[in-house]
């Protein structure tokens, strides 16, 4: 079966513990993925949401594979726009590697359908996310197009 792949690799300043915090606690991602913050207990079969700052919910879907530090993937379901819905699950993997003085980051975002409504749109969202992390944990301050 075709599939649409989304793929973004960024090169950090920082430790592979940091940037799993940056990308799992409530306090990291309200500062870097518009205003956002994930609610989810990151073990393996845990239900996974991605909230706005109103309480509404933007994603949901479940833990299939979490190694801390090193690798995550999730069962992701977009939930506010019915076309990107109706599309069912993605998949979305995070990977953490120490590369020197420097971590590398990999999202790769997937699904089992030519064409992806939902690939489309993390192809757009995805490279402002990323980018605001990586000041975010580099500078200390996130972009301005991402804080929400």
């Amino acid at each position: 079966m075709a599939k649409s792949t989304f793929v973004y690799v960024a090169y950090i300043r920082t430790t592979p513990a940091k940037l799993w915090q940056a990308l799992t606690k409530p306090e990291f991602t309200r500062r870097y993925w518009w205003a956002t913050w994930q609610d989810c207990k990151w073990k393996r079969g845990a239900p996974w949401r991605l909230m706005f700052s109103d309480g509404t919910v933007a994603d949901t879907g479940k833990v299939l594979e979490i190694r801390p530090q090193r690798k995550l993937v999730l069962a992701w379901r977009h939930e506010f726009k019915p076309a990107l819905r109706a599309e069912g699950y993605s998949r979305m993997t995070y990977e953490i590697k120490q590369e020197g003085k420097l971590v590398k980051l990999t999202v790769l975002h997937e699904m089992n359908k030519p064409n992806s409504k939902v690939i489309k749109a993390v192809s757009w969202g995805w490279p402002g996310v990323i980018s605001s992390l990586k000041s975010l944990l580099e500078t200390g301050k996130a972009l301005e197009q991402t804080k929400g």
